[in-house]
């Protein structure tokens, strides 16, 4: 870009960014995602960077957020007003855990709070000898706005601590105290501002916090006075002159005794897989609490303890915050791009300008089916709700319709697969399209990829390249194929980008390659079936296959009818299952598969009976790596000799089987009493 274009385009972002500041901070309106403002204002920042001289004074790089900054006085922080690490999940929970753990062992032993994480305005508030004399915002973490006098409106917050002499008599208070709290706009009270606001003919709000933060900025008090805002309290940034406690349990007693509003919702847990157990429970009831909160905080109750585990970057070691599953955000629909599954199935997928959802970059998502995509009249162009919650595959909800400048172009699925070009099928009853190319090479790679996968024949070192080179040079047409390859077919496929270290030579990665591939074909019976890629056909379902049927030559011959003997099995499933076996090509594939010898017969009684054996009757869970099994393989083993396996460790528990780097499991194992077994102590057990 030449300098005049690049000086038009900078002095486009200061007048976009300044709009797009003012609809979020003062009207509380915003049209863009926080991505996309983000996005915006460094564009604006690198040209700034570029060509310092062209800074104007308007240029929203030289105020520290909204207008407001303007407006008030700034306020140093006695202590920074940090933020958390987040956790999205329990594992995240359990990984932060583990790391603080092996930083200081005293966390074995700890305690910890659970207090719920607002979605709201944070504020500092300062006391001397006991009166409200200073609140702040938290700015940006060291310096904030002073926002005193909105704050005295605010009924929640005692203008002088303690409120009563009763409670005078009980607690210390220290000369100066400043605490931090969380300001916010109840939800219920919230949709009743909307509704006072509509009947008056005057703009409603999107959301209660943009209204608490905008309404606590106001330069006049009464305005702020007539908000129904409220807080809570529940950390004390610094103090002097007096005694505080050093747990946070007491903490939040203590500052309920002083006469701050504190949450009822904290607990305190001995724990914590106990703490993890109740922040989950709050994913379901978040719409239990009176206040919009975005999840739940793990905090270690020994504050000194937390304290001294110190920071990462910004971020105290001492707690976390556990994330509830995202809420939905907008952003711009760029494309919609089609691929290919396993077994033919084109599937569509939304390619978005980058978007942040709970802490993760968005940029795909999907778009379900073509059905859905017409249903919901959904068009490239548009600005779309995209929700991610959890660990589910981001996806689009639907088109912000209001937005729309006429630009927009419409969808049509395609008419031929969008990898081979041959023609797809759309199946009458059915939402999915179909390319039936078995030839495909979307679908023989994803087929291989699949075949060799850790949860189907498991064979290591087969990996995406060495597939591609393998199918490239006719090597591999079909899955059967894997075990009619040479020594010499392996190592054309294997590029210098394909080895783990230069050190390993092709020599030694093809002689990998073909024991594992030689050790694959002593794989049990569900595992081959999972392999085979039948739609609808999973891990779980294989093994009821397996041992309802016994071998593959019962599985092909079998209708629908005896299919749908076994549970789980319903009309689908069944007649998908047919019409694997009935296509020609997939014979194909069987006899070679018998004609080289891989055609295990189940271990597994008939009619879906468990095997008997020296494990039957016990319940086990396997944590750390394991000497010669894997995870599946050790699963495999207990099963097979009558055994059952679990994931979580409780009372119920027989054995907890024991390998290298475990993990919590063998904390609450030991706590509970469970009796623990190494590989070689499990084998012992089963008589092996």
């Amino acid at each position: 870009m030449d300098t005049k274009s690049l000086r038009s385009r900078y002095e486009e972002l200061v007048v976009e960014v300044n709009q797009h500041n003012y609809r979020y901070h003062t009207l509380d309106a915003p049209i863009i995602s926080d991505a996309e403002y983000d996005k915006l204002l460094n564009e604006l920042k690198r040209i700034e960077a570029d060509h310092p001289d062209w800074i104007a004074p308007d240029s929203p790089t030289q105020r520290a957020g909204a207008k407001a900054a303007d407006r008030f006085e700034k306020v140093r922080h006695p202590a920074p007003i940090l933020s958390l690490a987040n956790a999205f999940g329990a594992d995240d929970a359990r990984a932060w855990y583990e790391r603080v753990r092996k930083l200081d062992e005293r966390v074995a032993s700890a305690k910890f709070v659970v207090e719920p994480k607002i979605d709201g305005l944070s504020v500092v508030l300062h006391y001397r000898d006991g009166v409200f004399v200073q609140g702040a915002t938290r700015g940006d973490g060291e310096v904030g706005e002073d926002i005193t006098a909105n704050l005295r409106t605010v009924k929640t917050i005692p203008l002088k601590i303690p409120v009563t002499s009763k409670q005078s008599s009980v607690v210390s208070v220290p000369k100066y105290l400043v605490v931090r709290g969380e300001a916010f706009i109840p939800v219920k009270e919230f949709e009743k501002l909307n509704e006072q606001l509509a009947e008056a003919g005057e703009k409603t709000y999107l959301n209660p916090r943009n209204t608490a933060a905008g309404s606590l900025r106001q330069l006049d008090p009464s305005l702020t006075a007539s908000r129904p805002l409220t807080l809570l309290v529940y950390q004390i940034v610094y103090s002097e002159g007096g005694e505080v406690p050093t747990s946070q349990w007491e903490l939040l007693q203590y500052l309920k005794a002083l006469g701050f509003p504190v949450t009822d919702v904290a607990k305190r847990f001995d724990d914590i897989e106990s703490a993890i157990t109740y922040t989950e429970t709050w994913n379901k009831r978040r719409d239990e609490l009176a206040y919009e909160a975005d999840g739940m905080v793990i905090k270690i109750d020994d504050l000194n303890l937390a304290a001294e585990l110190g920071f990462v970057g910004k971020d105290p070691r001492g707690a976390t915050a556990f994330k509830f599953p995202a809420r939905e955000v907008t952003t711009k629909l760029l494309d919609i791009r089609v691929t290919v599954g396993r077994t033919g199935v084109l599937i569509p997928n939304a390619v978005l300008e980058p978007v942040e959802i709970n802490g993760v970059i968005v940029e795909r998502a999907t778009l379900h089916n073509f059905d859905y995509i017409a249903e919901k009249d959904i068009r490239v162009g548009d600005r779309v709700l995209v929700k991610r919650a959890g660990e589910v595959i981001p996806y689009v909800i639907g088109p912000v319709v209001d937005v729309r400048t006429g630009k927009e172009k419409k969808y049509k699925p395609p008419q031929v697969c969008p990898v081979c070009e041959q023609p797809v099928e759309h199946f009458e009853g059915e939402v999915a399209w179909y390319c039936v190319n078995a030839a495909c090479p979307a679908q023989l790679q994803r087929n291989i990829e699949h075949f060799v996968s850790r949860g189907s024949m498991d064979i290591n070192g087969l990996g995406f390249k060495i597939v591609e080179k393998l199918i490239d040079t006719g090597a591999i047409k079909d899955v059967a194929d894997i075990y009619t390859l040479t020594r010499e077919s392996i190592l054309e496929a294997v590029t210098k980008k394909d080895r783990k270290t230069e050190k390993e030579p092709p020599g030694k990665i093809a002689d990998n390659l073909l024991s594992a591939i030689a050790e694959s074909k002593s794989q049990p019976l569900p595992r081959l079936i999972t392999a085979l890629g039948i739609r609808g056909v999973g891990e779980v379902s294989a093994r009821d296959l397996a041992s309802h049927f016994g071998n593959l030559d019962a599985l092909s011959k079998a209708n629908a009818d005896d299919l749908q003997e076994i549970e789980g099995v319903g009309p689908n499933i069944a007649e998908a299952i047919v019409d694997w076996f009935k296509r020609p090509a997939n014979q194909k594939i069987l006899k070679k598969l018998k004609a080289i010898g891989l055609w295990p017969v189940s271990n597994v009684g008939a009619k879906g009976l468990s095997p008997e054996g020296k494990l039957t009757g016990l319940t086990f869970v396997v944590t750390g790596t394991l000497p010669t099994f894997s995870r599946d393989g050790v699963k495999e083993f207990i099963e097979s000799n009558g055994g059952k396996v679990t994931d979580s460790v409780s009372k119920k528990t027989d054995y907890l089987v024991l390998g290298e780097n475990p993990g919590s499991k063998f904390e609450k194992a030991k706590s509970l009493g469970v009796k623990i077994l190494d590989e070689a102590g499990l084998k012992k057990l089963a008589g092996v």
